[in-house]
């Protein structure tokens, strides 16, 4: 390589910290090579990102965590932040593109910022939900900021960050056909981290229980990820009632009736395919009332009933049900469930209302719209 090759090399690094962020970066960087085929790309990810052909210098998805048990990884993360430190000090990259993950990744947009690195900020904190305050270090240290719930743009643009909506990039993927729902074949979606699984499915496997208990005929069915199979798995024990399917969501939740699903992205993946659900979220009773209640502004969580107010706090425009903060009896759940899937029109309505939901976000492009935002900060830093 030449001299003069080098000089017109561009070089990104990418950091994320979970199994979401790992995919949809995979398509955005998969989008950039398409604009950029000789780009080179760094990062700390996971499997999504080697499997487009990134140099993942370590995984930080596989052990993903978030609340305390997240504060038990910042150890291994001053590590990492040492290395990429390091890194910046012989041989800088020209963008540096953080993937949602904020507790992580506001600490590599700082170092980023620290070297003169450009930040490109993909998938917005969700600091209108909590925490407030994120978004004046995000103004700070991001120099464009890309968000895929439709409300969002205005929100950060109001308080001074570049911000522009590009779209869900769970659209950017082909989506299985949406198929019948079969009221006896119910989905329990459990997370894509291993710490939410290990809190979250005890809870919905014994609302599984349950309702076995009052409709023997109901059969599960439990999408898993690499990090989250072994989980659920040593919960379910071979129980045939129960089936694991690995790495494939939609095909695992395509023409289930119900969906008694963790809260997340999730949500959103369920409606595209027509299912209806519930949604749960397991939390501490004592930290709910001690801390939760008050940092967390907002008291709607499920991103379909978020999209249904259009990013505004109002329960009563609900189109899903939520047990959040899930804690105490699972019996509620189980009665909610019941009550749904014994009631074909309940279940049709509310299919009606998530697939208009669906209406507001359905477009495809989210990925390279990124993309063109990172060629345009890389054309801004010219050698």
């Amino acid at each position: 390589m030449t001299s003069n090759t080098t000089a017109q090399l561009k070089r990104v690094m990418i950091t994320l910290a979970e199994h979401s962020a790992d995919v949809h970066a995979s398509h955005f960087v998969r989008s950039l090579r398409q604009l950029r085929p000789d780009i080179e790309i760094s990062a700390l990810g996971g499997d999504a990102l080697k499997s487009a052909g990134v140099n993942v210098f370590f995984d930080t998805v596989r052990n993903a965590a978030m609340g305390w048990r997240g504060l038990l990884r910042a150890r291994e993360m001053k590590q990492r932040l040492a290395f990429v430190a390091q890194l910046y000090a012989t041989n800088k990259p020209d963008l540096h593109v953080c993937c949602d993950s904020w507790t992580m990744n506001v600490h590599f947009a700082r170092l980023a910022k620290s070297f003169g690195v450009p930040v490109l900020y993909y998938i917005a904190p969700q600091a209108w939900a909590s925490r407030e305050g994120r978004v004046k270090e995000l103004a700070r240290v991001a120099d464009q900021l890309a968000c895929i719930l439709p409300f969002e743009e205005a929100f950060f643009r109001e308080r001074g960050v570049k911000a522009t909506y590009v779209g869900h990039p769970l659209f950017d993927q082909p989506r299985h056909e949406i198929l019948p729902g079969d009221p006896y074949r119910v989905a329990l979606p459990c997370g894509s981290r291993r710490s939410i699984a290990r809190s979250n499915f005890p809870r919905q496997f014994k609302v599984a229980l349950d309702i076995l208990h009052q409709r023997p005929a109901t059969r599960f069915v439990i999408p898993t990820t690499d990090v989250t199979h072994d989980v659920v798995a040593q919960i379910v024990g071979g129980d045939s009632r129960f089936e694991l399917i690995r790495n494939d969501f939609d095909r695992a939740v395509s023409g289930c009736g119900l969906a008694i699903t963790v809260s997340g992205t999730a949500t959103l993946h369920l409606a595209a395919l027509g299912v209806p659900m519930i949604v749960v979220y397991q939390g501490s009773r004592f930290l709910w009332h001690a801390v939760g209640r008050w940092i967390i502004r907002t008291r709607t969580y499920a991103m379909v009933n978020l999209l249904a107010a259009n990013g505004r706090d109002e329960p009563s425009r609900h189109i899903v049900q939520e047990f959040i903060p899930w804690y105490g009896s699972v019996k509620p759940v189980c009665d909610a469930a019941l009550r749904l899937l014994e009631s074909p029109e309940l279940l049709k309505k509310q299919r009606a209302a998530i697939a208009s939901i669906v209406e507001k976000v359905n477009a495809s492009g989210a990925s390279i719209r990124v993309a063109e935002m990172a060629c345009e900060l890389l054309d801004q830093r010219r050698s």
